[in-house]
């Protein structure tokens, strides 16, 4: 009677404390998941005040679609993430099968953003123009296109109006994408994947960008110490 005993309390202090662990993973996940919420807030005001909207209303609805388009896409981001790595660590799959089962989680997932994707805009849309949408989506993506852009004018002066379109338009369509990415990693992975295709394309065009970078980014250091030596 006494090990019976002993068993069912010790049953009973197992069963409570895989209780208290599934609620305090619930806790920090709840926490993790109103800090990021406030992150997202913040994020996303600070993208509306660059875009001096005269109307409160518009301001406060922008700023929650925004808020809530980056709490949508971290969570499908967090959800695949966890998944994957439950999948790496499942010891009765062989690489090809643990590979196949990561592929069907990312295509899972690259589903939810799809379909997320229109209809963000287009809730943007019932408030801002069209250049204020891009606004939004430079926002989003630290401003990578603008810079990016500028910087191969600087750096490619010689650049023809159909070469500096085709640039324009592959560092538009990265942004598309980044601006569905759940992580900042993510965000320039799209955009290093598609500067990878700008400067194959300029190499084929004849241009040398290795040695225009050197030269553009040795002008960039002698700007950068002339302003400083101008605050002596």
């Amino acid at each position: 009677m006494k090990i019976n005993f002993y068993k069912f309390i010790l049953a009973g202090f197992l069963a409570f404390a895989v209780a208290g662990l599934s609620a305090q993973e619930k806790k920090s996940k709840a926490q993790d998941a109103a800090e990021y919420a406030q992150v997202a807030d913040k994020r996303a005001e600070k993208i509306v005040d660059a875009l001096s909207l005269t109307s409160d209303k518009a301001k406060l609805k922008v700023k929650e679609t925004i808020a809530t388009q980056y709490v949508a896409l971290h969570n499908i981001e967090d959800e695949f993430n966890a998944a994957k790595t439950a999948v790496k660590a499942d010891a009765s799959l062989d690489k090809k099968a643990a590979d196949a089962k990561v592929a069907d989680l990312q295509a899972k997932a690259d589903a939810k953003v799809a379909k997320l994707h229109p209809v963000y805009l287009k809730k943007l849309g019932k408030h801002l123009s069209a250049d204020q949408v891009d606004q939004v989506k430079d926002g989003m993506t630290y401003n990578v296109l603008p810079i990016t852009y500028k910087g191969y004018l600087e750096m490619l002066p010689m650049l023809t109006d159909v070469q500096k379109a085709q640039i324009k338009a592959w560092l538009v369509e990265a942004r598309e994408h980044a601006i569905d990415a759940g992580s900042a990693d993510k965000k320039h992975w799209w955009f290093g994947k598609y500067k990878g295709r700008i400067n194959n394309y300029l190499s084929k065009e004849g241009i040398d960008t290795q040695s225009a970078r050197a030269i553009w980014e040795k002008k960039l250091k002698e700007r950068e110490e002339a302003a400083k030596n101008s605050q002596k």
